[in-house]
């Protein structure tokens, strides 16, 4: 922790809506989520988006802009936001003098492929009802993992717009879709907050809740 944080140079504080890393941008730095939640991108010339995963609290933002010359994808802050900057000219002395935490950083990364390729699985393969109950599985299970779940309840700010675009639907159909699963008593969303009313029927839906969450390193 202590060499982490002579990497560090910025704690930023950016309001809700804010841009983090912008498409082809060719100098953006390596951020980790400190607090708040946030969404990378990707958007076509007409303005169409797709919504490539949300990071939360203790997730890493600007890994591949770190790496590669220009920006793949741009980020978003979704909330208030709270994050820690690592210059992308540091990242290499974590692979020259710390490789254990060299390796927490391309975990990381990984998961955050990962997640990705659980999105592809949605779009490609699930449903409108079953991508809805595999986005929130699976985001009920990484916020339990924060203790952020209180009594089946968990902050939720995703607007339907946000979930449309995560998960490849019109905002019609999404709007529908969440109507009918609401009505069926498995979720209900109010004040922010998505509370699980019936976990196991989410579960069976999203064929989602009977994958652990590995253990994840803090950076």
């Amino acid at each position: 922790m202590r060499f982490i944080e002579t990497l560090k140079t910025e704690h930023l504080r950016l309001p809700e809506g804010a841009d983090i890393i912008l498409p082809e941008q060719d100098d953006a730095e390596l951020f980790t989520v400190f607090s708040g939640w946030v969404f990378r991108y990707k958007e076509l010339s007409d303005g169409r988006r797709q919504i490539l995963n949300f990071a939360l609290p203790g997730d890493l933002i600007g890994l591949q802009a770190s790496l590669f010359e220009k920006a793949l994808h741009g980020a978003v802050a979704l909330t208030d936001v709270e994050l820690c900057v690592i210059p992308r000219r540091k990242l290499w002395q974590l692979y020259e003098k710390m490789p254990e935490v060299a390796y927490d950083v391309t975990w990381l990364g990984a998961q955050t492929v990962a997640l990705v390729d659980e999105n592809l699985l949605s779009a490609g393969r699930r449903n409108a009802a079953e991508r809805i109950a595999a986005l929130v599985a699976s985001l009920y299970k990484r916020m339990e993992t924060l203790g952020a779940v209180r009594d089946n309840s968990m902050p939720f700010p995703l607007t339907q717009q946000h979930i449309a675009d995560a998960l490849g639907l019109s905002l019609v159909h999404t709007n529908k879709t969440l109507a009918k699963l609401k009505s069926s008593g498995l979720f209900s969303i109010a004040d922010g907050r998505l509370t699980l009313d019936n976990p196991r029927a989410v579960g069976r839906l999203a064929q989602h809740f009977e994958k652990d969450i590995a253990p994840r390193p803090i950076i």
